[in-house]
């Protein structure tokens, strides 16, 4: 079997200059899916002629994973992260059906006053969006710690604009129901929770446990990217929150999972990334799904093959991180 990691690209500089030459898109440039049903385009995110990806179209359904450290964004000050954030919120709304849905993954800072979820939330009220819930998505893997709680929860922001389409027929989990308790009283009965609904299956609630987050053994796991999102939270959201041949977009693709998502749900999407290196494994892993049906890339990476014909690349990446690539 390969053991053919790529390590963090966004922490090795070297490693991007040495990528770069073997990605598609430059900044500015779009790929149009050949089949017709995505693009993928090297754009920020706040740049106002997005919009012209759309061709006079609308979206259904948004979903953005801004990198909300603001360590990955180098921006210290929540002050300036909101006033950015704002931007791409507003670029959010004008490319959005006046009946949608938008999901935003964001983290707070525990250590610093959570920040910077309040000024994020408190933006969000002028924004145009209405506020529906705060979803929670627990990880089974959280970092520890001996002098605080264990870290293990990643924060969803579900907001929408008019009056979208949720479809709870497809919010059922895949864990059995199993808790027993009375829940209520029927002509002198009490009746048991697990005769609540004819399903056997829990309905998710705003805390999603049974989705499991991305790491190297997964299947789904793609190489070299550090917020990647386990893919079956994008379905369920994507399920829930548009309907088949929907628009979908996303500002912050990164690893390609909303993309991804989308394709196998028979949905359109558009995915924006501002480096060319990301934009590059979104569309290699999507051509790599239609290809093979495998999701990631667990014992290698990406950019195998280029690596692999690359002595220059070959040796920098045995220097350093010891990667040979063999079997």
């Amino acid at each position: 079997m390969k053991n053919f990691p790529l390590p963090r690209i966004d922490k090795d500089p070297e490693l991007k200059n040495f990528l770069l030459p073997y990605c598609r898109l430059q900044p500015g440039e779009v790929w149009d899916d050949p089949e017709g049903n995505h693009k993928i385009g090297c754009l920020d995110a706040t740049d106002i002629s997005i919009e012209k990806l759309l061709n006079n179209a609308k979206a259904k359904l948004a979903v953005h994973d801004p990198p909300y450290n603001m360590i990955a964004f180098k921006q210290q000050d929540p002050v300036n992260f909101t006033n950015w954030c704002k931007l791409w919120i507003d670029n959010t709304y004008k490319m959005l059906d006046e009946n949608s849905s938008l999901y935003v993954w964001l983290g707070a800072d525990q250590k610093n006053h959570f920040e910077p979820f309040g000024e994020f939330i408190l933006m969000m009220k002028n924004s145009g969006f209405d506020s529906k819930s705060f979803i929670t998505m627990r990880n089974q893997r959280g970092y520890g710690t001996q002098k605080n709680w264990m870290a293990i929860r990643q924060e969803l922001l579900y907001y929408t604009k008019g009056n979208p389409v949720f479809n709870s027929e497809n919010v059922y989990t895949d864990i059995p129901k199993a808790v027993k308790g009375y829940y209520k009283e029927i002509n002198g009965n009490r009746t048991e929770n697990l005769e609540r609904s004819k399903s056997d299956k829990i309905r998710a609630g705003n805390v999603w446990i049974d989705i499991q987050q991305v790491f190297h053994l997964r299947e789904e796991n793609v190489n070299g990217c550090f917020v990647q999102k386990p893919i079956k939270a994008l379905e369920r959201i994507i399920e829930v929150s548009s309907n088949k041949n929907d628009l979908v977009l996303d500002f912050f693709a990164h690893s390609g999972t909303t993309t991804l998502a989308a394709e196998k749900l028979k949905r359109k999407s558009i995915s924006i990334d501002i480096e060319p290196i990301y934009c590059e494994i979104i569309i290699k892993r999507l051509e790599r799904f239609r290809k093979t049906g495998k999701l990631g890339w667990q014992n290698s990476n990406p950019f195998e093959n280029e690596i692999t014909n690359c002595k220059e690349l070959k040796t920098y990446l045995f220097d350093k991180y010891k990667i040979t690539g063999k079997k």
